[in-house]
């Protein structure tokens, strides 16, 4: 069949003006992360079956697809109308072309997410200790909490001795359990970067009484400073907020721009056709199983804003979330909305009938073609997790650079 084609300057005025698009890449996540636009998301040729209807809801969306000279757009166009898909274009020229145009390229994957982690710590300051700071609190017995903010499978893998996993989101929810002592210092960790950032951040912007300060560089600063990882840990925060935290999430919420509706709003942004809708649950997996809202896919709050090119590739779209407790989605709407999101939070509604059942989890690709991150796992080379540090730092003026992303900071 032939293809409609939109070019580059088509691609950067639709996300300058917020419209609605999915801008596909159809090569192996490996090749992906290699090099792509700020705002591409990768669903490789063969997954195309298995993600297009949960990452692509809606079937009239906008979708471009591109390669980079591999032929495989039109394999991918006929796989996405044999679908359904009704408004599929290709990108005319494909990565050449845009390269040609002068256009950025970003590497790595979740690439916005952590340029956007980037320019929050550029803009307000975000404090850290080092490495070797961190491992003095330890040996000198410190009042300190040291609290994960990754996956609890990642911290199990490897963590910082002493710590424990409270992912992302369930920071503002669980710190007043975690650290009851307002004269305790909280310091919070990830593998590199953005969750750290981002999770410090959340407790200053919601007002925790203890001093807040990220683990520069997570657990690979900890690894190129020499210091020991502790393996197999399984030590989970419990919940317990700060005095006055869920106020404050929901303050942070407003002050970012961030929505509350409820059913009959809810049913009116159901209703529109011509709009692309997604539902995230963002509590942990087991509050899920036990009940959710008909309609709501479950995507933990912290891992929303890490990987939110994952979750929801049409940039434009409009974004609901939903929390029977409300902190963790004012913290994860707070800080989709500054990175250029139409959010939504949704209340109430869990004293009405519930779904029960385990979380729907997407069949992982072929190792084979996974890009492997420089920060997971424990037998990265040095030079690999440099690297990655160093393309990090670079972001904030990549970002200046392509002029396409729409992001604030409150």
């Amino acid at each position: 069949m032939k293809l409609p084609t939109v070019t580059p300057a088509d691609i950067r005025r639709a996300l300058l003006l917020r419209e609605e698009i999915a801008l596909l890449d159809l090569r192996y996540e490996a090749a992906f992360a290699t090099g792509h636009p700020l705002f591409a998301a990768n669903m490789a040729l063969d997954r195309i079956a298995i993600e297009a209807a949960v990452r692509l809801p809606r079937k009239d969306v906008t979708v471009v697809l591109y390669d980079d000279g591999e032929g495989l757009v039109a394999v991918g166009a006929e796989r996405l109308a044999a679908l359904g898909y009704a408004n599929v274009h290709a990108l005319e020229g494909g990565l050449k072309a845009w390269r040609a145009a002068g256009y950025e390229m970003f590497e790595d994957v979740n690439s916005y997410s952590k340029a956007f982690g980037e320019l929050v710590e550029a803009r307000r300051h975000t404090p850290s200790f080092s490495a070797d700071e961190v491992a003095k609190l330890i040996a000198d017995k410190a009042n300190i909490a040291i609290l994960d903010v990754r996956r609890f499978d990642e911290y199990a893998t490897m963590n910082i001795p002493g710590s424990v996993s409270v992912p992302g989101a369930e920071l503002v929810l669980r710190a007043g359990q975690a650290a009851p002592d307002p004269d305790t210092t909280i310091i919070v960790n990830c593998a590199g970067r953005t969750r750290s950032i981002i999770g410090t951040q959340s407790l200053i912007n919601a007002g925790v009484p203890n001093k807040v300060r990220a683990l520069r560089n997570g657990t690979i600063g900890w690894t190129l400073a020499r210091h020991t990882l502790n393996h197999g840990a399984d030590s989970r925060g419990a919940i317990g907020p700060f005095e006055g935290g869920p106020a404050k999430a929901r303050d942070v919420a407003y002050r970012a721009g961030v929505r509350h509706i409820g059913a009959a709003e809810m049913a009116v942004l159901r209703a529109q056709p011509d709009r692309t809708l997604y539902c995230f649950d963002v509590r942990d997996a087991e509050e899920y199983a036990s009940g959710h809202l008909p309609g709501f896919r479950h995507y933990p709050g912290g891992q929303l804003v890490q990987e939110t090119d994952m979750a929801a590739p049409v940039r434009g779209a409009r974004i609901v979330l939903t929390d029977d407790r409300g902190v963790r989605a004012d913290m994860t709407a707070s800080w989709l909305a500054q990175m250029g999101w139409e959010v939504y939070v949704l209340e109430g509604g869990y004293d009405g009938a519930l779904d029960i059942g385990p979380p729907l989890v997407l069949p992982k690709p072929d190792p084979a073609h996974r890009y492997r991150r420089p920060y997971e796992g424990t037998d990265v080379a040095e030079r690999a997790m440099q690297a990655y540090l160093d393309w990090e730092y670079g972001l904030v003026e990549q970002l200046r650079r392509d002029g396409t992303h729409g992001f604030y900071v409150i």
